[in-house]
């Protein structure tokens, strides 16, 4: 699920990219990069991802392996892969596929998917000067002062299982993403 997660981020921020040109979507990234145990479990997920924006829908496909030591994520469009993620709780390596563009930068992708799957008593601290994020059962919100820049709901627990759905107020796109746990 976790690799669906971060497959879906991807194709949100590729399809989204291809849609809008060069949408800044890394302006104001808050920089999160918590350690891969912090998620306090081991996922295996295949995931599909849908994103919407601007009257547009594109679709994804993504597998995700987080364990205590590493994230590995690569995401699929139209049965091509467009993204390859590492991250070992130290450093971020990616690959990207020319088509997509310099825009999407793994670190983006990295901290779309740490908020949407990390507890939120992980992600708190982490978070610089003005920016906080509440959960109210399924559902979570991060605001830069107190205004609401992403919301986040899911549709069951673990939060990496089921459905999904981000809105990103800041950037005007929905993600849904939809999870099947692997063995």
């Amino acid at each position: 699920m976790l690799r669906t997660v971060i497959g879906s981020f991807a194709a949100l921020i590729f399809l989204g990219l291809v849609a809008c040109g060069n949408t800044p979507f890394n302006h104001g990234r808050i920089g999160l990069k918590l350690p891969p145990a912090a998620l306090g479990a081991a996922v295996n997920l295949q995931q599909h991802l849908t994103v919407e924006r601007s009257g547009r829908m594109d679709e994804l496909d993504a597998a995700l392996e987080i364990d205590a030591e590493r994230i590995n994520l690569v995401g699929l469009a139209l049965g091509r892969r467009v993204l390859s993620l590492h991250y070992d709780g130290k450093s971020i390596e990616t690959w990207r596929d020319p088509m997509v563009g310099e825009g999407l930068r793994g670190e983006d992708v990295l901290e779309d998917l740490q908020l949407t799957l990390w507890p939120v008593e992980q992600i708190r601290p982490a978070l610089p000067a003005g920016w906080r994020i509440e959960e109210n059962g399924l559902r979570r919100t991060l605001y830069l002062e107190d205004a609401p820049v992403t919301v986040i709901e899911y549709s069951t627990e673990p939060r990496w299982t089921g459905t999904i759905e981000l809105t990103n107020l800041r950037y005007h796109y929905r993600l849904t993403i939809r999870s099947v746990v692997g063995d």
